[in-house]
């Protein structure tokens, strides 16, 4: 029992009384304070284990930050998407996440996994669009992969495809065009050329199996195929009038013409310097000697010109049946071919003047 003591007035011991109270009071406070953001800490930001092996975690293309807060929680990464996004927020870090591979454990807390997350992928996405040659592939993967300038040159110089057998066909020693699938790549951050170069090799390998042999089925070389789709996929305004492209091509080639396509003079003639598929002027393309020239030479050249995809591929293969011998491509992407060069020529008349 509180006594008050002789000299101590009520008012004071009744004071004293309550600062003791507030006291407690404050003392309680504190404790639940603890105990709330304590249990909020490990049910929201803790790790969601003590100990487990490490795993990876990719970041798709494209991906937003609710997207990867979601296959997060998903995966068991985090406890909570929305504690996620609450730490990219207060981080700034909100669509500032690159896309890739990382190296992620469940052990790690929400701050660790947006650390990691926020740094340098170990793979990254590579994307090749379909119908670039060998030195534009580098520019891209140089850039991508961090490679040096030797590197990159490299990649560009060294002959990749010698002694290659994929398909069971040995391509020629000199073969560097055409067999760098154009394709989205998850590759490792400084990985080798040469190692890229099999990479993307493996892939064609793999994606143009199928129409190798049906290549063989028509009587036709799958490098020849290969040829015709490398000028198709350069020739053609989309993958709508590849068909028409092919099967003109193919009728030069039975008529034993000169094939007349710009793409295979640019090809020899293009340099890092003067920049890739530049149009060149009607009165030089005569000019460049080269077997790339199809103004001079009847036939194929003697590589592809580019690196091609499978609607091109197909189009090789499957040309549409037609008369024509000529066509040409109108300001808007149209395409319009005629059997005749008077045709060729009214049509340049009317679409190109």
């Amino acid at each position: 029992m509180d006594i008050v003591t002789e000299n101590q007035s009520f008012e004071e011991f009744a004071s004293e009384r309550k600062k003791e109270r507030r006291v407690k009071i404050a003392v309680g406070v504190c404790a639940a304070i603890v105990v709330i953001f304590g249990g909020l800490y490990f049910f929201i930001v803790s790790a969601p284990k003590l100990s487990v092996e490490t795993e990876t975690f990719v970041i798709p293309l494209g991906m937003g930050s609710a997207k990867i807060g979601a296959q997060l929680e998903t995966q068991g990464l985090v406890r909570h998407a929305w504690a996620f996004d609450t730490v990219l927020l207060v981080r700034g870090l909100r669509g500032q996440l690159t896309p890739g591979s990382y190296t992620v454990s469940k052990s790690m807390n929400v701050w660790e996994v947006v650390s990691v997350l926020s740094g340098v992928p170990a793979n990254v996405w590579v994307v090749i669009p379909e119908g670039l040659r060998k030195e534009q592939i580098a520019d891209i993967l140089a850039e991508k992969l961090a490679w040096s300038d030797t590197q990159k040159s490299e990649w560009i110089a060294k002959d990749t495809t010698r002694n290659w057998t994929a398909l069971s066909a040995p391509i020629d020693q000199n073969y560097s065009e055409g067999v760098y699938f154009p394709e989205t790549y998850l590759i490792p951050l400084g990985e080798a050329p040469t190692t890229t170069a099999r990479r993307m090799q493996s892939q064609f390998a793999e994606k143009f199996a199928p129409y190798a042999k049906e290549a063989l089925k028509q009587n036709v070389r799958w490098p020849t195929a290969l040829k015709v789709a490398s000028i198709v996929q350069r020739e053609a305004a989309g993958a709508s009038d590849m068909p028409l492209v092919s099967g003109i091509i193919w009728n030069r080639l039975l008529a034993n013409m000169p094939l007349d396509i710009d793409a295979t003079v640019q090809y020899a003639h293009d340099t890092a310097a003067t920049g890739w598929w530049v149009p060149l002027k009607a009165s030089s393309i005569r000019q460049l000697d080269s077997p790339y020239n199809t103004y001079l030479h009847a036939g194929l050249p003697p590589t592809p010109i580019s690196n091609p995809g499978i609607a091109a591929i197909k189009a090789a293969l499957f040309p549409e049946k037609t008369a024509c011998l000529y066509y040409l491509h109108d300001p808007s992407g149209q395409i319009h071919c005629s059997a005749t060069y008077a045709g060729q020529q009214e049509n340049i008349r009317k679409y190109l003047k």
